[in-house]
């Protein structure tokens, strides 16, 4: 297939890149050159921009074109429309976000998308990132209708995760000693490994598959206990976690930056149901092996400003044990 990719060169889009060209295909890479560049010297090189720069994708065609980074409806407009007589198939990578209502568990992609319409701002904040993932996923499906395959990823993890997330958690829960969690041990973690979604990707473009897929896994229900019990086992540690309660962690200002990927009522996107796509040919990395690359990648390439200082971290403990003593 001859692919054209919306970004490409990180993280995600770079698994996708990646796989893609190990399969044969031939990819076309439209970005600003300021992420890796020539990072894929076996795929054609498009440079602009998204915002007003798209003259380089005119009078040519693909097979199909795949958004790992459209945020704002306007410039996802503008590409689609651009390209809606170039492609057969707009790939568009969304988020689980988009969902209305992030309490409610087992929602699959029937559930109601968050409102859009009356949202003015393209600034993209903790409140506004769903509405307007959910407003793109409507532009796309205006402008390609049945060509139009929309993935739904809740936290995508795997090496190359500039983010440093879920970096943090497996890299603390593999280096023992007491570590704090928030929270309680039977609270549900989704995640995707980007590898997986990057197979799935190539899956729906080489099977010519449509609609609206949510992708997260793993396949078997997990807890945050049973992924740092995973680490342990993955690391050869024996790391004690010590779990804090969230009212105590949020009277303290603790920060999403310090303790990352800790939902606060919105339980139910750590719940969401995959079902749909595992039946069209989702499949998933082991747990372990997700823990094993990653750290191995961290160790080289990671960077640590996400996450509790050490000493951030045993203050905070002091402060719990010391709250849970008798009076």
């Amino acid at each position: 297939m001859n692919l054209l990719v919306l970004g490409g060169t990180q993280f995600a889009g770079r698994h996708i890149v990646e796989q893609a060209l190990a399969r044969g295909h031939r990819i076309t890479l439209f970005h600003r050159g300021r992420t890796n560049p020539g990072l894929f010297p076996e795929a054609d090189e498009l440079l602009g921009d998204r915002d007003g720069g798209l003259s380089a994708l005119a009078g040519r065609s693909w097979d199909a074109a795949v958004d790992v980074n459209g945020y704002v409806p306007r410039l996802v407009r503008d590409a689609t429309r651009l390209l809606a007589g170039s492609t057969d198939c707009y790939l568009y990578i969304s988020t689980l976000a988009v969902l209305a209502d992030h309490t409610i568990p087992g929602q699959d992609e029937t559930a109601p998308r968050a409102a859009f319409e009356k949202i003015t701002t393209e600034e993209i904040t903790g409140e506004t990132y769903g509405p307007l993932k959910a407003a793109c996923e409507a532009v796309v499906e205006a402008a390609m209708g049945d060509r139009a395959a929309i993935l739904r990823p809740g936290f995508i993890v795997g090496p190359w995760d500039h983010t440093g997330r879920f970096n943090y958690w497996i890299r603390r829960a593999s280096e023992g000693g007491d570590m704090l969690a928030p929270g309680t041990p039977g609270e549900p973690i989704q995640f995707i490994d980007a590898r997986d979604l990057a197979a799935f990707v190539l899956r729906v473009l080489e099977t010519r598959m449509s609609g609206t897929y949510h992708v997260v896994g793993p396949r078997a229900p997990l807890s945050w206990a049973g992924l740092f019990v995973e680490c342990n086992r993955v690391a050869g540690k024996d790391t004690r976690v010590v779990w804090v309660a969230h009212e105590f962690l949020d009277a303290r200002g603790v920060s999403p930056k310090e303790l990352p990927m800790r939902f606060r009522n919105a339980d139910g996107l750590e719940a969401t149901s995959s079902e749909k796509a595992i039946a069209r040919g989702l499949t998933f990395l082991p747990v372990s092996q997700t823990i094993r690359d990653t750290l191995q990648w961290d160790a080289a390439h990671g960077a640590h400003e996400v996450g509790l200082s050490a000493d951030r971290e045993r203050e905070l403990l002091a402060q719990w044990h010391g709250a849970k003593q008798p009076a």
